[in-house]
């Protein structure tokens, strides 16, 4: 285990495609989604053990979420939660991280990790970010885990890359974050592409050049922070810079971009638990394919996800391919379908008040 490894964990998402379960106040990261007995922030924490030291885990997330990730990360330093005034999609988020890291040690080998994913291969996600680490520790290159994909799914970036017979790292010929829907399934049926994992490595001198030279906008504010890093007048720089800050992902600003991308293909169990559709594919299910949490009792019901409260008995009678799900004050009902929906639920709740989102 290096002393240069880091891992950066992106945890201030809201998770809105989960309502009404992940709110903003507690967001789907902080949750024991899958009654793992650990919540998703914390079985990410818990992947780079033997990768690197605990004091070189950082976590970015909102500001709100302090208390959140101390209670569920405990081992964290004040200076190892880098807290976000406002939400500017990744390129800010991992841009904070690596010039205040680079700050610290200008040889940092960087692991930048979304805090929602399911791996369930534990040692074979280690050895291939193993792999990637001494690939990016000699070599300018900005470094992506790629899935073979199983659908055509528009939420995923798609990576063509060079068959290289032989070698593990990849070179990436084309990276296309986000298709439309007849792109992505070209994409699918030609065998040719995989799925980013949103999950990159780099050396921290590599990803400062690239925001040199793809983002000097944001280059520029957090080079501007960067000597307050570490010092009681970081928030007030960091307010600062995110003011300056527009919504860009790494993915649009820097690896659509760069000429230095490379991919390494993985066979470990991935998926982004990004919707309920993901969270029914992902947990265990009965005799009649329903995934229950709670008390509930179930009759002529197939196909469907039924997550509710613990402190009621609940009978559901004549349901397929439906969502049930009640946290706090909101009781979701919507077909599997559907579920692309949830967005423009939530959109509708926040006129009924706050306290529904």
């Amino acid at each position: 285990m290096s002393q240069n490894n880091y891992a950066v964990i992106m945890a201030g998402g809201v998770g809105t495609r989960l309502w009404p379960f992940s709110r903003t106040n507690y967001p789907k990261q902080f949750h024991d989604i899958l009654a793992t007995g650990q919540t998703l922030l914390q079985e990410t924490a818990a992947r780079f053990e033997g990768i690197c030291p605990p004091e070189n885990i950082y976590v970015v997330t909102n500001d709100i979420y302090y208390d959140l990730v101390k209670q569920q990360l405990p081992f964290l330093s004040d200076a190892q939660i880098l807290l976000e005034p406002i939400k500017r999609n990744t390129a800010p988020c991992i841009a904070y991280a690596s010039y205040k890291i680079a700050q610290q040690n200008s040889q940092a080998n960087l692991v930048v990790v979304p805090a929602d994913q399911v791996i369930r291969e534990t040692a074979d996600f280690q050895n291939v970010i193993r792999i990637a680490l001494a690939e990016t520790a000699e070599k300018n290159a900005l470094l992506t885990l790629g899935i073979k994909p199983t659908r055509p799914d528009t939420g995923y970036g798609y990576i063509q890359f060079e068959e290289a017979p032989g070698q593990e790292v990849k070179k990436v010929k084309v990276f296309t974050e986000k298709p439309p829907y007849e792109m992505a399934l070209k994409f699918v049926e030609s065998g040719e592409f995989v799925w980013n994992a949103g999950i990159f490595v780099w050396n921290v001198k590599a990803i400062l050049q690239a925001f040199e030279t793809h983002l000097d906008e944001v280059a520029e504010v957090f080079r501007e922070a960067q000597k307050n890093f570490y010092t009681p007048q970081e928030k007030e720089a960091i307010q600062k810079a995110y003011s300056f800050c527009k919504s860009e992902s790494i993915d649009k600003g820097v690896m659509e971009k760069a000429d230095n991308v490379y991919v390494i293909l993985c066979d470990f169990y991935w998926s982004d638990l990004g919707t309920w559709k993901s969270l029914y594919e992902n947990s265990p299910k009965d005799a009649h394919q329903n995934v229950v949490t709670g008390k509930v009792l179930t009759y002529d019901t197939q196909n469907s996800i039924i997550k509710l409260p613990k402190d009621k008995l609940v009978v559901v009678q004549g349901l397929d391919n439906v969502i049930v799900a009640e946290f706090d004050n909101v009781l979701l009902i919507c077909s599997k379908d559907q579920e692309q929906r949830v967005r423009d639920f939530v959109n509708d709740a926040k006129k009924k008040g706050d306290k529904y989102v």
